[in-house]
């Protein structure tokens, strides 16, 4: 699913960096295919960054390109993953048009239209519950995107401390907000994704998270 998306995404991105000369590019009005193209920037960015194309991305990389799936598929102060889905498959679709453009010329437009990639300062929701739930969905986020390829294990297992505490409060806290009801709890999860998205980069808001909760 996800991951798959993902390394189908920068393989593409990788052969296409240099494929033909380069066109004049905007970014689209459409919020689906705004945060794909900006996705496909961050990608492009992360790939003509590294000294061997074929190389595995950081995990750094990955939570900036990931982090606009977040944000594209937020809506309403909720995380849709019907809409998250959406952006992942206009990634796919679009990939080869930006690419083989003008991306760089995008990368200003994209700081402007999405800012919370652009933090550096994270800074977690005041309520200690809201940030563990935040911390906890967002890993979740991650770790599914993420698993499958090895080369991000070792800082998955970082994390893992993380995951194992918040574990322990995540169930009970939410009985605690919203009660027993299954659907309540889950729009509790999606607005806590929603909200950790906005707060910077994924793999900065996960180390942030570890030194609070970890």
């Amino acid at each position: 699913m996800i991951a798959a998306w993902s390394r189908a995404l920068l393989f593409a991105t990788a052969c296409s960096l240099w494929a033909c000369g380069p066109k004049a590019l905007e970014l689209p009005e459409q919020p689906v295919d705004r945060a794909a193209t900006c996705g496909i920037v961050a990608a492009a960015q992360a790939r003509a960054g590294t000294a061997d194309i074929k190389a595995d991305l950081s995990f750094d990389a990955m939570g900036r390109i990931l982090q606009y799936t977040l944000l594209g598929g937020s809506k309403d102060g909720a995380f849709d993953a019907e809409l998250g889905g959406a952006v992942q498959k206009r990634m796919s679709e679009l990939q080869d048009q930006v690419t083989g453009g003008k991306w760089q010329d995008l990368a200003p437009a994209c700081r402007t239209a999405f800012p919370a990639t652009a933090i550096t300062d994270v800074k977690l929701p005041a309520d200690r519950f809201e940030a563990q739930l935040a911390c906890y969905e967002l890993d979740d986020y991650v770790r599914s995107a993420l698993h499958e390829q090895a080369a991000y294990d070792d800082e998955l297992s970082k994390l893992q401390p993380l995951r194992e505490k918040l574990d322990k409060v995540i169930g009970t806290g939410l009985r605690g907000r919203v009660g027993g009801d299954f659907d309540a709890q889950q729009q509790e999860r999606h607005k806590a994704l929603a909200t950790i998205a906005e707060s910077g980069p994924p793999a900065l808001v996960l180390r942030q998270c570890a030194d609070r909760f970890g």
